[in-house]
C-alpha cells in the first residue's frame, strides 16, 4: 500500500518521494545486503565495508585511508566507536586476515594509516568479481536501457545525497542509544523467586 494512497493531495515531489521509500526495506535489506553477502568472504559487515572505502575514497588509486577519515564514514553509516573500528582494523591487520597494514601517518605522528597488503588488493579483486557475478544475474533480467536509465538515477541520486549531507550533516548519522537508567532495588525487591512466583523466604 502506498503511502500517499489515501491522500489525493499530494505534490509530484511528495508523491515521487513516498514511491521510493516503499523500497527502502526491499533493496537495502533484500538487495544491497545480498550483494553485501556475496562480496565480503569471511568479514564481518564493518571489515567488508571498510575494504570497499578504501578502494572507493582513498588514496593511492583506492590502496590507503587515514584512519580517522575510515572512523568518520563508517559513523556515518553504523553506530560504531573509535575503539570498535580500531579493533575491526587490528584483526583485518593480523593473521588469517593480513589484509591491511597500519603505520604512521607522514603528516601526523599521531595519526595512523591504513594501507591494503598485497593479500588485501587480491582480497578486493575477489569481492569486486563476485559482486559483478552477483549482480549479473539481476541485470540479465532487465532491459538495457532499465539499467543504464536506473545507473544514471542513482549517480544523480548520490550527486543529490551529498548535497543534502553538505548542508546537514546530521541528517544521516545514527542517533545515539540512551541507554535507560535501571531503577535501584533493595533487597526486598531483588530477593531471588521460586516457581510460583512467590519471594523466597530468607
Amino acid at each position: 500500500m502506498s503511502i500517499v494512497a489515501s491522500n489525493a493531495r499530494v505534490t509530484p515531489v511528495e508523491r515521487q518521494a513516498a514511491d521510493l521509500l516503499e523500497l527502502f526495506y526491499p533493496i537495502h535489506y533484500r538487495g544491497n545486503m545480498a550483494v553485501e553477502d556475496a562480496m565480503r568472504g569471511d568479514l564481518t559487515r564493518k571489515q567488508a565495508a571498510i575494504i570497499w572505502l578504501i578502494r572507493s575514497a582513498g588514496s593511492d588509486n583506492g590502496r590507503s585511508m587515514r584512519r580517522k577519515e575510515i572512523v568518520a564514514r563508517l559513523q556515518d553509516w553504523f553506530d560504531v566507536t573509535s575503539p570498535a573500528v580500531t579493533q575491526a582494523l587490528r584483526q583485518m591487520a593480523t593473521p588469517p586476515f593480513s589484509l591491511v597494514r597500519l603505520v604512521e601517518d607522514a603528516n601526523s605522528g599521531r595519526e595512523k594509516r591504513v594501507i591494503l597488503t598485497a593479500k588485501g588488493e587480491r582480497f578486493l579483486a575477489a569481492m569486486v568479481e563476485r559482486g559483478c557475478n552477483y549482480l549479473c544475474k539481476l541485470v540479465v533480467r532487465l532491459r538495457e536501457d532499465q539499467v543504464d536509465e536506473g545507473v544514471e538515477f542513482l549517480r544523480a541520486a548520490i550527486a543529490a545525497y551529498e548535497q543534502v549531507h553538505a548542508e546537514d550533516p546530521d541528517v544521516s548519522r545514527p542517533s545515539k542509544k540512551v541507554k535507560p537508567r535501571r531503577p535501584a532495588r533493595n533487597r526486598q525487591q531483588a530477593r531471588p523467586h521460586d516457581q510460583d512466583g512467590y519471594a523466597n523466604a530468607e
